[in-house]
């Protein structure tokens, strides 16, 4: 059988949420051929959280609403709530949508590892992209903050 561990890919919240039974079965084949998962915008739709426990998932991508809020308490609250139920889990947790020093500083004072957004890149061409990948040895996508 063919191991795709380099391959990474992320579902949508609400796709999961449309035929849960369907897609843990293709998640669960994906993942045992070393496919990682991520759960893209968690918190955005109705957050099955009893389905956390069914999908293979190895990453939480918190959505950018929350980390655009982080100067308001609530979203802090959430953001930290996300963070604890993700270590319970085991899973990784990325920020999407860090845009500044500050939301990049408050995100590792949370503890949250990863961040993606326009602090780190702006979009790339594919040729820029192939550079950038070239000159570094840090994934562009999930970047440590």
């Amino acid at each position: 059988m063919t191991r795709l561990a380099g391959l990474k890919l992320e579902i949508s919240e609400s796709l999961v949420l449309q035929d849960s039974d369907g897609i843990v079965e293709v998640l669960t084949r994906l993942s045992a051929l070393g496919v990682q998962l991520g759960l893209d915008d968690f918190g955005m739709g109705y957050s099955a959280l009893s389905l956390l426990q069914k999908l293979p998932v190895q990453t939480l991508k918190i959505d950018r609403s929350f980390v655009s809020g982080l100067q308001q308490s609530g979203n802090v609250e959430i953001v930290r709530a996300i963070l604890s139920l993700a270590a319970g889990l085991a899973m990784d947790v990325t920020a999407e949508g860090v845009e500044t020093a500050e939301q990049a500083a408050r995100l590792k004072d949370l503890a949250c590892e990863f961040g993606q957004g326009f602090y780190f890149y702006k979009p790339l061409t594919g040729d820029r992209a192939g550079a950038v990948l070239r000159e570094h040895t840090f994934p562009i996508a999930a970047q440590p903050v």
